[in-house]
């Protein structure tokens, strides 16, 4: 499954949102990724998700895959879009 979400955040995806949206990933038992243009990283990897400069009102895809990939993809469009 995925989906395409509008980063709503102010400063974009920063540290502290990098950290917030791996630990999302991680409560879910599916596969999570993260699609920039032709860059795809696993959002449970902090390391990977620290290389994606992604600023405010930028299209990213949110990908999962897996038993609860409609509830793993529903928190983390909630994450990107929360404005600050």
């Amino acid at each position: 499954m995925e989906k395409t979400v509008t980063v709503a955040l102010k400063e974009g995806i920063n540290a502290d949102v990098v950290s917030l949206l791996v630990q999302t990933a991680c409560k879910y038992e599916s596969r999570v990724y993260l699609k920039d243009g032709e860059r795809r990283v696993n959002m449970k990897s902090i390391m990977g998700m620290m290389n994606m400069a992604v600023g405010c009102g930028e299209d990213v895809m949110v990908i999962a895959e897996g038993a609860d990939e409609e509830d793993a993809i529903e928190e983390i469009e909630k994450v990107l879009s929360a404005a600050e």
